[in-house]
Parts: C-alpha cells; structure tokens; sequence
C-alpha cells in the first residue's frame, strides 16, 4: 500500500512562526512590506517544516507562469534535436518550465494558432526553434509592434528590431575551405543542404568566396545538393565522381551526408585523406569514430539553446522589474574547426 505523504500547509507554517498566512505569503513571494525579523522567523520555519509553496498558486499571484514557450520541428534532424535538448536542459537550471509546440513542418502557416495557444497558457516568453527555410519567416512582418510576450528566433538571418541567436555558418564554411586548400587539395566537390535553408545558403557562399579569392573558381559541375541525410550523401558523391573527374575532395554540409560521401569512396577504391579529403559540418559526437575520423565544422547546438535561454530571461525579467527595457539585438555565435584523419593530405605523406 502506497504511503500517503503529508505536506505541511501555510496554516501550519503561519501557527509556528505566530503570524499570518498573509505574511508568510509575502515573504514568499520576496514583498518588501515584512519586517527583516520576521522574514527571517518565517523562513526559518518553512526551513524546518519542509514546506513548498504551489507553483501555480505563486503564479497566479505574481501574474507569471515561470514558463516559457518553444516551438519547434524537424525534430527527426540532429541540429533541432541537439537544440531542444539544450533549451531543456538551460530552461531547468534557471527554474522555468516549457511548453512544447511541434510545427508539422518548416513551412508550416499555423503560426497564429500556435501563438494563441502558448499565450492561453501565459507563457512568460517564446523561443521560436525553428530553422529558417524559404518563406517560413514571411509572417514575421505581420506581427503587431507590441505583443504580449517577448519572442527570441534561432538559427535565422540577422533582422531589424528583432531578437535572434545563430550560428555563424558563413564563417564554418570559409573555416572549411580553407582547410583544404591549405592540404593541396585544388578539385574540390561540394555537396550542400538544401539551399531553400538559409544556414545552408550562408555555408554555399563562403565556400564560393573562399574558391574565387583563392583563383580557383566555383563550377556548377562541383556542386550537388542532398537533404541531410546520410542517403542523399550517397547519392550526390555517385554524382560527383561522375560529373568532376579531377575530384580530390569534397566539403559536405553536414556530418550524417558525409559518412555516405565516406561509404562511395570506400566502394571505389578511394583513400581518404590521400585520394579524397573529405570535410563536414555539424560536428556530431558520432564523427569521431568514423574510419577516418571525420574533420568537421564544431557548432556548438547546446551553447546555441543557453544563450538563447539567458536572452529571453534577461528580456522578461527587465520588463517585470521595470527597468531599462532589453533592447533587441542579433547575436552571431562562433564556429570551430575540428581537423581529424579524412583531410589531413599532407600528414599522410601524398599530397
């Protein structure tokens, strides 16, 4: 038989500290209006009792939930996945709790709904966790100037009088190139995102900058686009080889493409790094045990979500103590380079 746990209330906590419930309720909720003795009588006491105010019953009388919205989707990718998981895990450290809203899709226009539901539920704020993919950002020039809760938007191009946290993908990309030029490597594949992504298209342009500074130039034979997966990988390197017969390395945009790109050249006989430098993007724990192990572009997901946690935090608590107003700022994280075995051309003695 399940044992009954018995909870001390704040009759009992107002009987042993000889005040009032209204005073205990005040030093709860941090009221100026209690006298330092008594505060401290009372704290004590629910020290000693073990007592834990009602969350809800707190929020109701401050007028906030402690609560934060996030939408999201695509959760069968990595990056959105790694991401959720650091929202979580940076929400639960600063005491919020979240309300999870899936998107059936990127482009999906239900967006007035989803912003209803999450403000029914007094959310105190919205991380809005979706990536930026073709016109699935349009709607945002229709929102009214003052809405009743403060919005951040991850992984989105940098815009005028509105929050945002990305990751610097351009700089990954040219991070990327550089790499392999500096190993030998001249006839160098592409295998991007889709381009509809705006992180994908950032990635596309640095290596377009960094191929013509370099005088070597971008041709429309070395580029291929996949979706992501491991299989779309596959499929483009066949492509490659195919289409670019001087092929001697390949930027992937992402770790899951490039272990396809890895299987092709094992079929063919390729040997990576000294055939076939290959370099990725994401930097997923799994790269490091590719054979070779995988150089990649590190994009750190889980710092992505803690910053964007603080950011909206630091946004709802200025407005509920009234002071200097956050203003809205986009803040661009770094990326690394991460070189393992599939591009170290040189270090393998054939460049």
């Amino acid at each position: 038989m399940r044992r009954k746990i018995i909870r001390p209330t704040i009759k009992e906590v107002a009987s042993m500290a000889g005040v009032s419930t209204q005073t205990v309720s005040r030093v709860i909720n941090e009221r100026p209006d209690v006298s330092r003795e008594t505060r401290k009588r009372v704290q004590d006491v629910i020290e000693k009792l073990g007592y834990r105010p009602s969350a809800l019953a707190r929020s109701l009388i401050r007028r906030r939930s402690h609560t934060l919205g996030i939408v999201t989707a695509g959760l069968k990718y990595i990056g959105p996945n790694r991401t959720l998981n650091g929202i979580t895990v940076a929400a639960e450290e600063a005491g919020y709790a979240l309300l999870l809203k899936e998107l059936s899709g990127f482009d999906a226009d239900d967006n007035e709904l989803i912003f209803q539901s999450l403000l029914s539920r007094h959310v105190d704020g919205i991380i809005w966790a979706v990536p930026e993919v073709g016109k699935n950002r349009d709607w945002i020039n229709m929102l009214p100037g003052e809405l009743d809760v403060p919005i951040v938007y991850l992984t989105m191009e940098p815009r005028e009088n509105i929050s945002v946290v990305s990751i610097n993908n351009y700089l990954g990309g040219r991070l990327a190139m550089s790499h392999l030029l500096e190993q030998g490597y001249r006839h160098i594949g592409h295998i991007s995102g889709p381009l509809d992504w705006w992180e994908s298209r950032q990635r596309m342009k640095a290596w377009k900058d960094a191929l013509e500074e370099s005088g070597i130039g971008f041709y429309e034979h070395s580029w291929i686009e996949g979706n992501w997966s491991s299989s779309s990988g596959v499929q483009a390197a066949e492509k490659l080889f195919e289409q670019y017969a001087d092929l001697d390395s390949i930027l992937v945009a992402n770790d899951q493409m490039a272990l396809g790109v890895m299987q092709v050249a094992h079929q063919k006989g390729k040997r990576i790094p000294q055939d076939l430098g290959i370099v990725g993007f994401d930097d997923i724990p799994e790269s490091a045990f590719f054979w070779p192990s995988l150089t990649t572009v590190h994009q750190d997901q889980s710092n992505l979500a803690k910053v964007a946690v603080e950011e909206i935090i630091k946004i709802i608590e200025a407005e509920w103590e009234e002071s200097v107003p956050i203003s809205p700022k986009s803040i661009m994280l770094e990326t690394t380079l991460v070189v393992r075995d599939s591009s170290l051309r040189l270090a393998s003695g054939n460049k």
